[in-house]
């Protein structure tokens, strides 16, 4: 009996010792072929991409994020989708890096990322975001023969530094415009940025517009929900959740999420409400969910692939340097996605007709935003939540 002891705990010893040499051991990161970065372990998200890369490797165009991450289902996410584009199609090697600390990064995390892009090879950099002008503006001035795209950005004085600028104000107006010619009267529109991102500024308070526009066609009055708060860094949470929800519980119809990450709070809180619908924005963010009724999208991927055929096409100095291109509907740049159209009054013919106008200037939306967003009109009533 002592003999059948014995020869149990000896088992048990055996397998505690390959238990935990294999918990302690990970199989080597792979090559990812789409964006020649290290996978990480799959309990880890992969969110850092500041390793460095094998000897003698090199990506030659590098996207830098400012804050949020970079499968954000819109404005990161968009951008990014034109890098690896045009680098798929032109046999260019690619790598995007998220600066530390996140959604709290600072101007050195962005420094500390750009310069890893350069060290890893980096010829051109695309850095979206408004947040990128200190770091880009001090890496440029150190590294003139590395070239910036500052996608949201403006025109830096600097040769090496281009920037695209979109019509946000477009896409806002033909966003509330469908609203409430859809048959909605109570909207809601939740940014990111805190109120100090133009993009976002110029999306909301061109929704304003176009929903007055709009209701003044119908002889109806609408109401809308305007908020900033939970909306600092762009991120999904509790809070924004809770705050949409009570939206929706006190009546709000559609809620334009205009915020990378934060779109998942606001899904999250229309998934409790039959009714609620959603409107996205930057990209078509129809394949979340059918509660996506439209979104007011802008050129990411299509501007940025044009801006890296330029540069490798030796036409930088000729067109880009130190200049801001200012695209909306008329270079195809602003607009409702529809291909995925899901609004049942207001058809694509209307809609194009709408936009045909906008592209013709016959319609200017204005992208100069007020300090009181509530004031001059006549249809629309709006409340600002602080």
């Amino acid at each position: 009996m002592k003999r059948i002891i014995g020869i149990i705990l000896a088992l048990l010893m055996i397998v505690g010792m390959v238990t935990v040499f294999a918990s302690c051991s990970t199989e080597p990161g792979t090559k990812d072929d789409a964006t020649g970065t290290q996978e990480q372990p799959a309990t880890e998200a992969k969110s850092e991409e500041n390793d460095n890369p094998d000897e003698g490797e090199t990506f030659e165009i590098a996207l830098v994020t400012d804050v949020g991450q970079l499968m954000d289902k819109g404005f990161n996410q968009g951008t990014w989708e034109g890098v690896e584009g045009y680098a798929k199609a032109n046999n260019k090697t690619y790598k995007y890096y998220q600066p530390a600390n996140g959604s709290e990064a600072t101007d050195n995390d962005r420094i500390a990322a750009m310069k890893q892009a350069i060290t890893n090879g980096a010829k051109i950099i695309v850095a979206p975001g408004f947040l990128q002008a200190t770091a880009m503006e001090s890496v440029a001035k150190e590294n003139p023969d590395v070239k910036f795209v500052f996608v949201d950005g403006w025109a830096l004085s600097l040769d090496n530094v281009t920037a695209i600028v979109y019509k946000e104000q477009e896409s806002g107006y033909l966003a509330g415009y469908a609203a409430v010619m859809e048959g909605y009267t109570k909207l809601g529109f939740t940014g990111g940025g805190g109120g100090a991102n133009p993009a976002v500024n110029r999306f909301g308070y061109g929704f304003i517009q176009g929903a007055d526009a709009a209701a003044a066609e119908k002889g109806v009055e609408v109401e809308i929900k305007y908020s900033f708060k939970y909306g600092e860094t762009f991120s999904s949470s509790p809070e924004l959740q809770t705050q949409i929800a009570g939206w929706y519980s006190d009546g709000t119809e559609v809620v334009f999420a205009c915020g990378g990450s934060m779109f998942s709070s606001v899904l999250s809180a229309a998934s409790e409400y039959d009714d609620a619908k959603i409107i996205g924005v930057d990209v078509d963010q129809s394949g979340e969910s059918e509660k996506v009724i439209t979104s007011a999208v802008k050129g990411l991927s299509a501007s940025v692939q044009k801006v890296l055929g330029q540069f490798y096409d030796g036409k930088w100095d000729a067109e880009l340097k130190d200049t801001a291109q200012n695209l909306g509907a008329a270079e195809d740049s602003t607009g409702l996605p529809t291909e995925t159209w899901r609004l049942q009054n207001f058809t694509v013919d209307q809609y194009e007709e709408l936009l045909g106008k906008i592209k013709s200037g016959d319609i200017v939306p204005v992208a100069e935003v007020p300090k009181d967003v509530t004031a001059g009109f006549e249809h629309v009533t709006v409340t600002v939540e602080k």
